[in-house]
């Protein structure tokens, strides 16, 4: 499937957010485990990183969890900014209240850093960069899992390839085609290579451009190209991009 078809089929997560909102039902709660599913890791990467206390960020990332299955979340709007910039400001006030009750109640462990110090904002600096960071690396890492899919449903050796290349950097085609060979169980020759590692890199780039148009209402080249360099994920999709864009 090409990178255009794929986008066309996507159904974006303000969808998914709006369905998972939606009365209690089957669509609902499978919406909101999709949803979980996704993302969970991103807001996991985020609370440790912020919290520096695995109790206190399983608590929080606990209560987000709660709140969105309760419904808590359903006025949420696309006009008002992108998702991954919802989830932040929920996330981010979610610790300021566990701050304020752990500094009423004496008992839990304060926050490494004071939220009250950006009262009246929805993120500090600190705190945009460790979310932008948590996102990222999220995206990075359902991008190569998808590229792993796909190697095991289709037979490709995408995955193998491009993961030895970037694992080895330094290894020459002739050096990479005997470590390939060893792998896959069949000769493979350094043109043979370097052309897997070129379609490999091509479907990298289409995944995860799918991945970033999912969380963004707005799906045209240029929108999703202002995700990537936010992100600082552009180098990874700048070729394919630059191609749907002719297309």
């Amino acid at each position: 499937m090409s990178a255009d078809e794929h986008l066309s089929r996507i159904e974006t997560l303000w969808s998914v957010v709006r369905r998972a909102n939606t009365p209690e039902g089957t669509r609902a709660a499978e919406a909101q485990e999709e949803l979980l599913d996704r993302y969970g890791g991103a807001i996991r990467r985020y609370l440790h990183a912020c919290l520096r206390d695995r109790d206190a960020a399983d608590e929080v990332f606990q209560e987000f969890s709660l709140r969105f299955v309760r419904g808590d979340f359903r006025s949420a709007d696309p006009e008002k900014g992108r998702f991954r910039s919802f989830v932040k400001t929920i996330i981010y006030r979610l610790m300021m209240d566990h701050h304020r009750k752990a500094a009423r109640g004496g008992g839990a462990q304060a926050l490494a850093f004071d939220p009250a110090e950006s009262e009246g904002h929805d993120t500090s600096d600190c705190g945009d960069e460790l979310f932008l960071s948590s996102w990222r690396d999220e995206l990075l890492s359902r991008t190569w899992s998808s590229l792993e899919d796909h190697e095991r449903t289709s037979g490709s050796a995408y995955y193998t390839a491009l993961r030895l290349r970037v694992e080895e950097p330094d290894l020459r085609s002739a050096q990479l085609a005997e470590r390939l060979t060893q792998r896959l169980g069949k000769p493979m020759t350094p043109e043979a290579v370097r052309v897997l590692v070129h379609r490999a890199r091509e479907r990298f780039a289409e995944l995860m451009i799918g991945a970033v148009a999912e969380s963004i209402e707005d799906d045209s080249p240029d929108a999703i190209e202002d995700e990537l360099i936010d992100l600082r994920l552009l180098e990874y999709c700048r070729e394919t991009l630059q191609k749907r864009r002719k297309r």
